[in-house]
């Protein structure tokens, strides 16, 4: 429910309101702005028509919230929220590369994948210390030892770091090495992990499920935001259709109908989106077109020899390249990388 307070509605008002919600043991939420005060009632839709906020005199006007994803939801948060990952903002105007390799194969691959990330605009670094694979043959990652080396690089090259988990178990190293931690693709509906990311207070990037609809993603989101944490970033990372000419087919179109839908920032991963390097530039371009908030490629110093996803990573001088073009488009779009 969301109850909009009249202009000179005074605080002890909005006090007493706040503390009427939460004696009928919904959850209250306290959204000032810069000509009123709006006020949300989370909970059983019983208890809410309990409360018969209609007759307030200070209230201008209630109204529910439709949406399953309360907080998610743009009825509660009708502008755009920006999460910060360090210093780098992403959302509400602005626009973020993050770059780096699939895997953290060893300090001296690390260290030169980034270098190569950050020369082409990359301000944040993405690499997996735990790798969920479909083979068990497959390389796993490097687990603590990835995050320490993450941790390392991003300091030395002065980049916020985000990395994927894969266990709720590893929560408290993931607080103390990460920036931001993502939930991908595999794991966005393990809800005891979304859960457990939710009290942790660091910024989350969860991404699309293979398989998963919008309202899906957004539910999902809606697991980490009861949970307390406001720091939720979306990201598009292709689904599983019947088409077989790339990896996954990148949509696009989820980028401009969840700004309809939800306040949270989007940012594109057309690296897994596509799994072509060739095809990892202009659907960047395209994304940024769309409206995203941000691109997360992959670039690798070798990516003939990468353990993971070498044939869509980025050479370093097309990660650079690629920044170039991203800049053009985005000032000609009226936005800054």
């Amino acid at each position: 429910m969301i109850i909009v307070m009249k202009p000179d509605a005074s605080q002890d008002t909005i006090d007493r309101l706040l503390g009427r919600i939460e004696d009928k043991g919904l959850k209250p939420l306290h959204m000032p702005g810069a000509e009123r005060v709006v006020l949300g009632a989370l909970g059983d839709e019983r208890v809410l028509a309990e409360l018969g906020l209609e007759a307030e005199p200070s209230v201008e006007s209630v109204k529910p919230i439709l949406a399953p994803y309360k907080l998610a939801a743009r009825d509660l948060h009708p502008h755009d929220s920006r999460v910060k990952i360090g210093d780098v903002a992403i959302g509400g105007g602005r626009f973020a590369l993050l770059g780096g390799p699939c895997a953290v194969e060893s300090e001296e691959q690390l260290r030169a994948s980034a270098k190569a990330a950050k020369a082409g605009g990359a301000r944040i670094l993405r690499g997996g210390a735990y790798k969920p694979r479909t083979s068990p043959y497959s390389f796993q990652g490097k687990g603590p030892e990835g995050l320490d080396l993450l941790r390392q690089v991003g300091d030395e090259l002065d980049l916020p770091v985000v990395t994927e988990m894969v266990d709720a178990r590893d929560l408290d190293l993931f607080v103390e090495k990460a920036d931001a931690i993502q939930i991908g693709t595999r794991n966005m509906q393990n809800f005891e992990l979304l859960k457990a990311v939710g009290e942790c207070g660091k910024p989350v990037i969860l991404k699309r499920g293979m398989a998963a609809r919008i309202d899906d993603l957004l539910m999902a989101a809606e697991y980490v935001l009861a949970g307390g944490n406001e720091e939720v970033i979306l990201c598009e990372r292709g689904i599983r259709t019947f088409e077989t000419a790339t990896r996954n087919t990148l949509d696009l179109a989820a980028v401009p109908l969840l700004k309809e839908k939800t306040h949270l920032p989007v940012i594109v991963d057309p690296s897994h989106g596509t799994g072509k390097r060739s095809l990892v530039a202009p659907m960047a371009l395209a994304a940024a077109a769309a409206g995203a908030d941000g691109v997360m490629v992959e670039v690798h110093v070798d990516p003939a020899t990468a353990l993971s996803d070498g044939p869509q990573s980025l050479y370093p001088e097309q990660m650079e390249a690629l920044g170039h073009q991203l800049s053009r488009l985005l000032h000609a779009l009226g936005r800054e990388l």
